[in-house]
């Protein structure tokens, strides 16, 4: 799966969200996805917050076989900027 199929699937749930901050997640070589508010896309921008991940680590999230905790604490994922941003993403994940 690439950055672009990972946006395809995740654009009809952020785009009926309440979302409203804005949250970058770099994929290192793989690119980056930025949610801004309702709209998603593969195009890098200044965010709230940015997680830094692979791609693999990102559909394992997605699919639940990853716990986004778990994840952190074993440095899988980092986090920088609002922290809050991220606890909030588990509505669009």
């Amino acid at each position: 799966m690439s950055a672009q199929d990972i946006v395809d699937r995740l654009r009809p749930r952020v785009e009926k969200s309440d979302f409203e901050k804005s949250v970058k997640f770099d994929l290192g070589k793989d690119g980056v996805i930025v949610v801004n508010g309702t709209s998603i896309s593969t195009t890098d921008a200044e965010t709230d917050c940015t997680i830094s991940l692979s791609l693999d680590n990102l559909e394992g999230l997605m699919s639940g076989d990853i716990s986004p905790t778990m994840a952190f604490m074993t440095g899988k994922i980092k986090v920088t900027g609002d922290m809050t941003v991220a606890m909030a993403l588990s509505q669009l994940l």
